[in-house]
């Protein structure tokens, strides 16, 4: 695990972030992170989904979208990770500097390093599911 790439996906500063201030198209609209696109494409309400692509950052976007968790899609836990990689591949296809960011982690593990999340992240004990680590590691691949 020392020698992982590791990254908070709430980093603004970090071009692997899902909330880096990297805006996105995606389905024919605007996104201002990819946050905002997975979040509000996993809510089941379209009025929800609409505050969330409205909230200002992609941490507010991901907080909002929490708190509705019961009214997520029937199919998250399968859906949400390829809307995730989705989101992600079109990002680095947007933004030279997140394509380098992702090919200078060479061949380390990419992880998430939310202690709390245990989807998206790698959780306290190191043991969670790490979503986002394992997309962004299969985009490097693809683009190798």
């Amino acid at each position: 695990m020392e020698s992982a790439r590791q990254f908070s996906r709430f980093d603004l500063d970090d071009p692997l972030s899902t909330c880096s201030p990297h805006p996105i198209v995606l389905e024919q609209q605007n996104w201002l992170t990819c946050e905002h696109y997975v979040q509000a494409k996993t809510l089941r309400s379209d009025s929800q989904a609409i505050t969330v692509a409205t909230m200002a950052t992609g941490e507010r976007a991901f907080a909002y979208a929490k708190a509705w968790y019961r009214l997520k899609i029937a199919d998250y836990k399968t859906l949400a990770p390829v809307l995730m990689k989705r989101a992600l591949y079109t990002k680095v296809q947007m933004y030279e500097e997140v394509r380098e960011a992702l090919m200078a982690t060479e061949d380390k593990l990419i992880v998430e390093t939310s202690q709390y999340d245990y989807f998206w992240g790698i959780g306290r004990d190191q043991r969670g599911l790490n979503h986002i680590g394992k997309a962004w590691m299969d985009i490097r691949d693809k683009l190798r």
